[in-house]
């Protein structure tokens, strides 16, 4: 049994990994074709959040019930769907427009290494030697991607930059965020209303209803088949179930697949240009996922 569930862990981690990095190219195949990054933001997490909490309130309401009926726990959500789940999401949509599929993914991983330097500011403490190292080479990759090595050029434009390193600190907000909420009352009811009500906000506060485009088939595939399904509620589902499964050290280091899906859909499908020094910051990036890897109990015994 125990094997059983280490394995649908792992598959359910790489799905997850692979969904985002999908969805990831779905957006920049929608931004090409004028879609605003914001709306698509606001819609996809309007419609993932709303069938996962109709989903609770058929099966098991009680967490639902539970969270929503407490103040504090309320107000806490609030704080993790703005600040944490919207940014996440608005951040990284518009580091695809302004970059592409691929590097916006990686940037993203910067985001563990700006978590570990804000724990040893906190803890009034130096990084260790391992963490060290993660923090040089997240700054040589970043550099190289901006700029292929060369001082005078800038191979990826300063809002590419700007918007994915801001992608990378919200994923650092979306990680510390949601604390005692998830183990209180359950990854789902927390997810789901957070990106509901996230999502609706967003809606509000951009005026995204006047942002509407017009989509073809192929966009409409794109956004409610690509990016809100594949990336959003099938992403999410799989990912958290996994982390139930197998520990979120292992499901994390599993999901970073999404770096590989991202770029591989950029490059084979949408022909996204890379250069050398672009897949030499990528490995510069992606090597501080292994260098932060830390693997509790309930990780090694799965």
């Amino acid at each position: 049994m125990a094997r059983d569930k280490n394995a649908r862990g792992v598959a359910l981690a790489l799905i997850g990994g692979t969904g985002w990095g999908f969805s990831g190219a779905c957006s920049q195949f929608l931004f090409a074709r004028g879609v605003d990054p914001l709306w698509a933001s606001a819609v996809a997490m309007i419609c993932a959040g709303a069938v996962l909490v109709a989903y609770m309130l058929v099966t098991r309401n009680g967490g639902l019930r539970a969270l929503w009926s407490s103040p504090k726990s309320a107000a806490h959500l609030a704080l993790f769907a703005l600040a944490g789940l919207t940014l996440c999401r608005a951040t990284y949509l518009l580091a695809i427009q302004y970059s592409n599929a691929g590097t916006a993914t990686v940037l993203q991983y910067v985001g563990p290494v700006l978590i570990v330097v804000a724990t040893c500011f906190a803890g009034r403490r130096f990084p260790s030697a391992r963490e060290l190292i993660a923090v040089v080479c997240v700054v040589a990759g970043t550099f190289l991607l901006a700029t292929h090595g060369d001082l005078g050029t800038m191979a990826l434009s300063p809002e590419g930059v700007f918007w994915g390193l801001s992608a990378a600190a919200a994923v650092a907000l979306y990680s510390l965020l949601p604390g005692s909420l998830m183990k209180s009352y359950g990854s789902i009811p927390v997810v789901g209303s957070g990106l509901l009500l996230g999502g609706a906000v967003l809606y509000v506060a951009t005026g995204a209803w006047n942002m509407t485009p017009e989509l073809d088939a192929g966009g409409m595939l794109a956004m409610y088949g690509g990016l809100t399904g594949i990336g959003t509620l099938l992403g999410f589902a799989a990912y958290l179930t996994a982390i139930n499964d197998i520990g979120a050290a292992k499901a994390s280091l599993l999901a970073s697949v999404e770096t590989v899906s991202a770029t591989a859909c950029a490059a084979l499908w949408l022909h996204t240009p890379f250069a050398p020094m672009d897949f030499a910051g990528f490995a510069l990036i992606m090597a501080t996922v292994f260098l932060l890897a830390r693997f509790d109990k309930k990780d090694v015994s799965s």
